[in-house]
């Protein structure tokens, strides 16, 4: 009968003959030994009768260093019952090692990179949607299966975030939805049920209001002087925002070659407006054109507001808009809560109260002609849209510099 090995057994065994090799049992696990080369290379072995073969046969479990002798037996235990029940190791090593690899591809940081990746590009808020991903969704869920995601945990991020920004936790809870009705459809991953189920963004966070935050003068000035104070390049980018009245995006990600400086025009290309159409003209101001010249230019990439010499666009993320809050403050001494995107609405309330006209003023934000006159009014209105920005920029201007408390204006001389 076979000697138990020991480790002192194993390390005194010497380098087999040349060709040959040499081979200990151990008296503890049936069929579990020790093979040593002619090189002196150490490694256990398990010889038994494996399903499919007559004959036993000797299959590596490991090498002696990689696995100590207790290791050992206990790998030899598992596999001589996996035989008891007619199973083959070896197989059953491969079907754990797959399932380990589909469980890690099933995490729910993979399936958002697919769906970023397959689904988001070329969609108008596709890069907002995105943006939820990385920021919110990713950082709290990246690693977990996305089949063990719950409905609770939906309802978990919602609730935190409607604390301090409802309409925020709205776009959420559209993104995060569509992203599991998108991996249950592909079928890909083994979700069979969303957590989103049962789950009414109405019930969950309470009604969309509409927000009717404008920007005051005194607020305009503050957050002017604010963008003055702030590293580029998110000052420029807030500044250009409110003189032209777009998208927080379709500026922060703005490429060189939408511009044609010497025209004094943006275009602004349908695959990144909202509204489509074959793009949106934006006519430029000086106080724009000013601005951009201002800009560095990058051979690496295009995009003009960067922090990866023009590879990537960058946006006003939390913490810049937090810097400009605080630059803001520090004017004002108390500041009401606003968002980015009331930037647009100011300066729509301001064209307006300039007697632009609806459909103009409406046209410079980017919104569509509607109804019959979508049909019949093929006009661009660019003149005029040019000179209803022109006008705002100049009230911006009368807004951001005052003329001093001692100098009056002149009034103009009625015709005699």
């Amino acid at each position: 009968m076979a000697k138990a090995l020991t480790n002192r057994t194993i390390e005194a065994l010497k380098a087999a003959p040349p060709g040959k090799r040499l081979e200990r049992w151990d008296g503890v696990v049936p069929g579990l030994g020790i093979r040593v080369t002619d090189t002196g290379a150490k490694s256990f072995v398990l010889n038994v009768r494996y399903p499919g073969s007559p004959n036993s046969a000797r299959r590596a479990l490991g090498g002696y260093g990689e696995l100590t002798l207790e290791q050992a037996r206990n790998k030899a235990r598992s596999w001589l019952e996996l035989l008891a029940r007619g199973i083959d190791p070896q197989e059953e090593v491969e079907r754990q090692k797959l399932a380990e690899q589909r469980k890690r591809a099933g995490t729910f940081a993979n399936v958002a990179e697919d769906f970023i990746r397959q689904k988001l590009p070329g969609e108008r808020r596709g890069r907002d949607a995105e943006l939820h991903l990385r920021r919110i969704f990713i950082p709290r869920w990246g690693n977990r299966p996305v089949t063990e995601i719950a409905r609770s945990d939906v309802k978990a991020v919602i609730q935190e975030i409607k604390q301090s920004t409802p309409v925020m936790a709205h776009a959420l809870f559209g993104t995060i939805r569509r992203l599991f009705n998108w991996a249950i459809e592909a079928g890909d991953y083994g979700l069979e049920q969303s957590p989103c189920d049962h789950l009414k963004a109405r019930s969950l966070i309470g009604a969309l209001e509409p927000r009717d935050r404008i920007l005051s003068n005194d607020e305009l000035r503050a957050f002017w002087h604010a963008c003055d104070q702030m590293d580029h390049p998110h000052g420029t980018l807030a500044k250009i925002l409110l003189l032209t009245g777009t998208r927080h995006m379709e500026v922060a990600e703005a490429v060189w070659s939408e511009f044609d400086l010497p025209n004094a025009k943006w275009t602004i290309p349908s695959e990144r407006f909202k509204s489509g159409n074959g793009g949106h003209l934006v006519p430029l101001t000086k106080d724009v054109v000013e601005l951009l010249d201002g800009l560095p230019r990058y051979k690496s990439g295009q995009h003009l507001f960067s922090f990866s010499f023009g590879v990537r666009g960058t946006d006003i993320g939390e913490r810049p808009k937090l810097r400009l809050d605080a630059l803001m403050r520090e004017e004002l001494g108390e500041l009401r809560p606003w968002r980015i995107h009331d930037l647009r609405r100011t300066a729509r309330t301001h064209l307006a109260a300039l007697g632009v006209p609806d459909l103009v003023a409406e046209l410079v934000l980017g919104h569509a002609k509607r109804g019959l006159q979508k049909v019949y009014d093929q006009h661009r209105y660019e003149p005029e849209m040019r000179e209803a920005l022109e006008r705002w920029a100049a009230r911006l201007r009368s807004i951001v510099t005052p003329p001093p408390a001692n100098v009056t204006p002149l009034k103009r001389r009625r015709a005699s």
